[in-house]
């Protein structure tokens, strides 16, 4: 009786957990709960609105009063997909003038665009000094520029203006389920509360301002636009060159301003409207301050890059527009809860994960690549970097929210003529997909990134999940050009090596960067990408009724399959020293996405991989890794059937694997926040949820222990 009464009790209880895994998650509590909140003024807390194409990040009082304090923490952007500039190029350089021969033993030498190599012969030296000049003017032109400063002016009760110091009660908090920041705080026993919004579809700010300071003058809002640094990390706010641009009201009425801004051969476009009484003002050039009469003030700041805006809108309308607009974001897509875990570090990674949606959707969804510092703040000028594309985007398609990860897809249709007079220049077919670009596709001269191949099968693996998720004759025929050109390239670019009988990959550096171009042959992960985005071009090829492709098929036959010694596998076939130097075993642990970002290739053998695995988990110089290293090893550990590693990874404490009281992902000084951490966090978890191609194991990235009771939803499997 006993015995069946244990066993009664064990069949209601199973009942239960199935029935609670089954429920569906509160998404609503879920966001909720997750939302940070800001008590003080911390540098490297300030918050973020916007739409994917249009971000403003904004100081403890809810707008971007105190731009200077946070210059070298998170900085208080506004950044838009089209906000470009160019200094003038008064010397005439030629991006000819980066160009420099080298000959890999790809049959001919080729063109590549990088910083040039130094020189013992001082005529030589002056030469390259020359090149030097026109080599930092393509990589720092164009810029990301930002659109202008929108804050509170205040005013103590003796005039003087405000410090942070005079700053209490400072209580904000984002509310992301409906794309709002509340910020409250006191100046002198005075109260101010300030709601802050970002439209969904239009490059739009909105806020209002609740206080007893704005009647007595004491308090406004203020608009302020700099002139461009053109830096390699910074705000992107020079404020010492007012002669140097100009800002200018060109239509004024009632309720609204139109500004314009002329920098060098750049000009865009601000329009401000407010609802009640209320006066702009120029205080100075490019300094204007909108001023009421009343407690209160709600405005809008629409940017853009010719003077054609939508009808103005009020605060309350953006609010409702955003509120729909996010509320259906959280309810659609993808879902993962950690409510129910008993391990004490899950509800760090549910807030890190939820984060990262946030993040990535208000900053990672335009018409191009996002930079890897997002809207926020210009990093390597504010370009992007496509082998870094995968990081920012992948996870859109495995969460369902294909729509934030097409757009990008259609900037390579056009850049596809540079692209593919990058690959003429080398003497391979196809399309080369540059490293380090912008809007127009233009290659930014790098001594590492004219060099990196590994970006050149991400757009075959992106087209490839849309595909999965809309197999179509439309899909099909969107990105099949494309796929085909970026594989004649890869086709091209492997080398066969007769006397071995195989195909080899030279002439790069890989993506673990302490690798030189010169001495390189068969990184690992660069192999194993070959392999499989050729014989995904190929199943594209069949799937539009075409032959495959015989020297495509011989590639995938006879590429090099992984070097190894003593068991491990090597950084490159040419590295054999790769468990004696330091410099193989820092930075990042790319050997570990051979199986992780990639599916299980005949190319390796499953026992060494793990091996690999091993020692780069014991051995590896952590110190000296980046943000996106961790879902790396995270992936090959769920794939190797190692969950409690999984997780370790994405938790391990490291400076790199910091997740900021925003949700960013801290690097260092220079780097504070670095976007494809959160998207490579959003991968791995989407996983080791959903799993692969042919996993029969139930969330296989999770321990099995009973303290990650992990419940998900509308999550894709990887290939």
């Amino acid at each position: 009786m006993k015995i069946n009464v244990l066993n009664i009790l064990f069949i209601v209880l199973s009942f239960a957990s199935c029935q609670m895994q089954t429920d569906k998650i509160d998404r609503e509590a879920l966001v909720k709960r997750n939302n940070p909140s800001v008590a003080r003024f911390d540098t490297l807390a300030s918050l973020s609105v916007g739409n994917g194409r249009f971000a403003v990040t904004v100081d403890a009082t809810g707008l971007q009063t105190f731009p200077e304090l946070y210059a070298a923490g998170v900085p208080l952007g506004t950044q838009s997909h089209w906000g470009w500039h160019s200094f003038p190029n008064l010397k005439g350089y030629r991006f000819e003038e980066t160009l420099e021969s080298y000959d890999f033993g790809h049959g001919q030498p080729g063109l590549y665009s990088v910083q040039p190599r130094p020189s013992r012969d001082p005529a030589e030296m002056t030469k390259i000094m020359q090149r030097m000049e026109a080599v930092n003017y393509f990589r720092a032109n164009p810029h990301r520029l930002h659109l202008g400063i929108v804050g509170l002016e205040l005013l103590q009760a003796d005039g003087s203006h405000a410090t942070p110091d005079n700053i209490s009660g400072i209580n904000q908090q984002a509310d992301m389920w409906n794309g709002q920041i509340h910020s409250s705080f006191t100046i002198e026993g005075n109260t101010v509360q300030v709601n802050t919004v970002c439209h969904p579809s239009i490059d739009r700010l909105a806020a209002s301002v609740s206080s007893p300071l704005l009647k007595e003058k004491r308090a406004a809002v203020k608009l302020r636009f700099p002139y461009p640094t053109g830096q390699h990390s910074d705000d992107a706010c020079d404020w010492n060159h007012p002669d140097s641009h100009q800002t200018k009201i060109v239509e004024q009425g009632d309720r609204f301003a139109l500004l314009e801004r002329n920098i060098d051969t750049t000009t865009y476009f601000v329009k401000i409207a407010w609802e009640g009484q209320a006066s702009l003002k120029e205080k100075s050039p490019h300094y204007f301050v909108l001023e009421t009469s009343s407690d209160n003030l709600s405005f809008t700041v629409d940017y853009a890059p010719e003077n054609a805006f939508p009808e103005t809108g009020t605060f309350g309308e953006t609010a409702r527009q955003s509120q729909e607009h996010w509320q259906e974001f959280w309810k659609k897509g993808g879902a993962i809860d950690f409510s129910l875990c008993t391990d004490e570090r899950a509800k760090e990674l549910e807030r890190r994960v939820v984060l990262s949606q946030y993040l990535t959707a208000i900053q990672s969804a335009a018409p191009e690549p996002p930079q890897e510092t997002g809207l926020t703040y210009n990093s390597w000028f504010g370009k992007f970097h496509l082998e870094m594309h995968w990081w920012h985007q992948v996870h859109f398609a495995l969460w369902n929210r294909m729509e934030m990860l097409k757009p990008s897809m259609e900037w390579y249709k056009k850049v596809e003529p540079v692209a593919r007079e990058i690959a003429a220049r080398q003497h391979f077919d196809g399309i080369r997909w540059m490293k380090m670009t912008d809007p127009l596709g233009l290659e930014a001269p790098s001594s590492v990134g004219s060099f990196l191949i590994w970006q050149q099968p991400h757009y075959i693996y992106m087209a490839e999940l849309i595909y999965r998720q809309e197999p179509t004759r439309e899909t099909l025929e969107r990105y099949l050009p494309l796929v085909l050109e970026s594989a004649a390239f890869m086709a091209s670019f492997a080398t066969l090596d007769e006397a071995g009988n195989r195909y080899v990959l030279k002439g790069c550096i890989p993506a673990q960067e302490t690798l030189r171009p010169d001495e390189t042959v068969n990184p690992p992960f660069e192999l194993s990408y070959w392999r499989f985005a050729l014989s995904v071009a190929q199943q594209w090829r069949e799937r539009a009724g075409m032959e495959r492709d015989t020297k495509w098929d011989d590639i995938i036959h006879r590429i090099s399959p992984l070097a190894e010694k003593d068991g491990l596998y090597l950084a490159a076939e040419s590295a054999p020293q790769t468990y004696q130097e330091r410099r193989f075993t820092s930075d990042h642990m790319i050997v570990l996405g051979a199986v992780g970002i990639l599916p299980q290739s005949p190319l390796l053998k499953p026992d060494i991989m793990r091996h690999t695995f091993d020692w780069v988990w014991n051995n590896w110089n952590w110190d000296h890794t980046w943000g996106w290293d961790y879902p790396t090893t995270a992936m090959c550990a769920a794939r190797l059937g190692e969950p409690e590693k999984a997780v370790n990874a994405l938790l391990m404490d490291k400076q790199t694997n910091t997740y900021l009281p925003n949700g960013h992902n801290y690097q260092n000084d220079r780097l504070r926040i670095y976007l494809p951490g959160n998207g490579g966090l959003l991968a791995a978890v989407a996983m080791m949820c959903a799993g692969w191609d042919g996993n029969t194991v139930p969330t296989p990235g999770f321990p099995k222990d009973g303290s990650w009771n992990v419940r998900w939803e509308n999550l894709s499997p990887m290939p």
